[in-house]
């Protein structure tokens, strides 16, 4: 199972930060291991999909890539270094450019500028046209996207370190320092902006929101509660990003619970059990979970109450889903994606990428879906 080769202890972080290509911690390892994946069942198809176009970015070796969504462009980024802004209807590269450093996070953008991590902490940053404006030293690696609001770049290293940058200049403003859990899982927690706040995912299960002018804490939360006598039982991570709808953030946790939060105050709106090492999706009506042994479930967005269930493609490694239109879309460690209707779980359809994991949330960029791999391949599927 890929959890267990994602555990890291926090004594190991130093040695992470320029190991990061060992094999034996390498998240995303297409053979899985311990239970076997569900067979892919024969699917007369009720939704028409197809693919409306594919570029390749490089591989993502063993980290995680989002596409950033800019107006009606996107910003993809690979491992090797190569970042390109490519057209989201069509596909067509705008531009393409090779950072002078391996990248392991990324893409950051606010529609002014872009921001990735690179090798051994490194954070560079561009404008939208790809042309180089600053680069600053994290404490150590980076392997969660940074995000951008009211001038200031957030990047969270691999040391639970979140540091404030100028986005003008790349100097440091503030720096917030968070006692991590003896082990954590090696993880991507995301970071989202919200107003003049950002919200962090943290090791822990704890979602941490901070004033983005300062770094000050504007206010924390347990999705997850640690438990069990050993340190294994009691890895707790926040999965993925979190999710902001309205009024509500919405997360989950590696051996804790899904829940949906004030995200003025922290509050508590509901939570339910659940084990996750992805983030969640949310909509108007619903809030769409992964657990760990490759269940979907979607529950009511304003109370928690479970609304339906498809366990059907257990232990397939699934990413994030996503929501669109009457379908719920979630890829697997074979690059497939598979369309789940949104009012009841059923299959709906099944498309290919190219046969390597997804690992990476999807992104709706416009009528398409957008899907980028490990192998480099960014996929965009039209929903018909």
């Amino acid at each position: 199972m890929r959890i267990s080769q994602k555990l890291v202890g926090v004594s190991m972080m130093a040695l992470m930060a320029g190991c990061s290509t060992i094999s034996s911690l390498n998240p995303f390892a297409s053979k899985p291991k311990g239970n076997q994946p569900a067979p892919l069942v024969e699917l007369k198809g009720t939704m028409a999909v197809r693919t409306a176009w594919k570029l390749d970015i490089g591989k993502a070796m063993n980290y995680v890539f989002t596409p950033a969504l800019v107006g009606n462009t996107l910003v993809v980024a690979g491992a090797d270094g190569a970042i390109a802004r490519v057209d989201a209807a069509s596909g067509r590269q705008q531009w393409r450019i090779k950072a002078d450093t391996p990248l392991t996070a990324g893409v950051g953008s606010d529609g002014n500028m872009i921001v990735v991590g690179g090798n051994k902490g490194v954070v560079l940053a561009y404008d939208m046209d790809g042309k180089p404006l600053w680069r600053a030293q994290a404490s150590s690696e980076v392997l969660s996207a940074p995000v951008i609001g009211e001038g200031i770049v957030v990047v969270r290293s691999l040391d639970n370190r979140i540091v404030g940058l100028d986005a003008k200049t790349g100097a440091k403003k503030w720096t917030v320092q968070r006692v991590s859990p003896p082990l954590t899982l090696r993880d991507a927690p995301g970071m989202v902006v919200v107003g003049k706040d950002v919200i962090v995912a943290q090791p822990g299960g704890k979602l941490l929101a901070l004033v983005l002018a300062t770094g000050a804490p504007r206010w924390e939360v347990a999705v997850g509660e640690a438990r069990g006598a050993t340190e294994l039982e009691r890895v707790t991570d926040i999965g993925g990003t979190p999710v902001v709808f309205e009024n509500d953030v919405c997360a989950a946790s590696y051996q804790g619970r899904v829940g949906c939060f004030d995200v003025a105050t922290g509050a508590a709106r509901w939570t339910k059990a659940l084990s996750s090492d992805v983030g969640v999706s949310v909509d108007q009506r619903f809030v769409f979970a992964v657990d760990d042994k490759g269940a979907v479930s979607a529950f009511n967005r304003e109370t928690g109450a479970s609304a339906w269930k498809n366990d059907k493609l257990s232990y397939r490694q699934l990413s994030t889903p996503v929501s669109y239109g009457r379908a719920v879309a979630v890829g697997d460690y074979q690059g497939f994606v598979h369309f789940l209707s949104r009012e009841d779980g059923a299959f709906l359809a099944r498309a290919a990428t190219d046969g390597s994991a997804i690992t990476s949330p999807p992104l709706v960029a416009g009528a398409n879906l957008i899907f980028q791999t490990q192998a480099g391949t960014v996929t965009a599927i039209a929903v018909e």
